[in-house]
């Protein structure tokens, strides 16, 4: 996701597309209490809808089948889980979310310093030919390429030089967010599937035993050594012990 990244708000604008009617003196009880229950707490799980696009432009990043179909990109509809205060996106949705209705829609607007920061120069890279030569690639401009986890877009050519921009691609643009979180999520075994697809995009076997969640990478040598770096932010958010199937003796030798 985009979205992700730590970023603090100072000034946000909020928009709910949907009227919430006038406050009545001498509501049900019960209905009061039931409105506080369907309002976001920091440290909550909440699924959410989002659609992100620049200020007056195109949409960057969605997890709506619909909305991405605008974009030329087909994809399924897919639960993006968040716990709240966590920082699993920008800090100014995150803080924006706290308190929010669940079922109801929302416009968020960020200025490009609130979301992904200003354009750099220092970001900008010239690397040599000879980099891409040696793992088989001819790099022309517009290409993106993972260099030691550091996604780098290929902005020019020349002769035996490549110019590479790491900047976000939304850098110094202004975005907006629609925002409908869609449902708390309470149950232990959801948290945990979701916090892992949200984070890594990966989907694991799992259990939940004595209050650990134990993940089985099974033959993912890559996904392990992630997991291992991973696991003690996962059970921060997910509020368990979290262990990777296969390191629990090397972990216990270490202690």
């Amino acid at each position: 996701m985009v979205i992700l990244g730590p970023r603090m708000p100072k000034k946000i604008k909020e928009k709910s597309k949907i009227n919430e009617g006038n406050k009545n003196n001498g509501e049900n009880p019960s209905k009061d209490s039931e409105k506080s229950n369907n309002k976001l707490e920091k440290a909550e799980f909440v699924e959410l809808d989002y659609v992100g696009k620049v200020k007056g432009g195109n949409i960057f990043d969605t997890n709506v089948k619909d909305e991405a179909k605008k974009i030329g990109i087909n994809i399924e509809s897919r639960p993006v889980a968040i716990c709240l205060g966590q920082n699993m996106i920008l800090s100014a949705i995150d803080n924006f979310l706290i308190g929010k209705e669940i079922g109801k829609e929302y416009k968020l607007e960020l200025k490009s310093d609130k979301a992904f920061g200003e354009r750099k120069q220092k970001f900008v890279k010239t690397m040599p030919m000879k980099v891409f030569e040696r793992h088989g690639v001819s790099p022309r401009r517009g290409m993106t390429f993972n260099f030691d986890n550091k996604m780098g877009t290929i902005k020019a050519v020349s002769g035996g030089r490549v110019i590479v921009d790491f900047n976000n691609p939304i850098a110094g643009k202004d975005v907006e967010y629609k925002l409908r979180p869609k449902k708390k999520v309470t149950s232990p075994e959801r948290k945990v599937r979701l916090t892992i697809k949200t984070l890594l995009n990966k989907e694991p076997k799992f259990e939940i035993k004595n209050g650990k969640a134990i993940i089985d990478p099974e033959n993912d040598k890559q996904l392990a050594q992630i997991l291992k770096l991973y696991k003690d932010k996962l059970g921060e958010i997910v509020n368990m012990e979290v262990t990777v199937k296969g390191q629990e003796n090397s972990e216990s030798k270490n202690k």
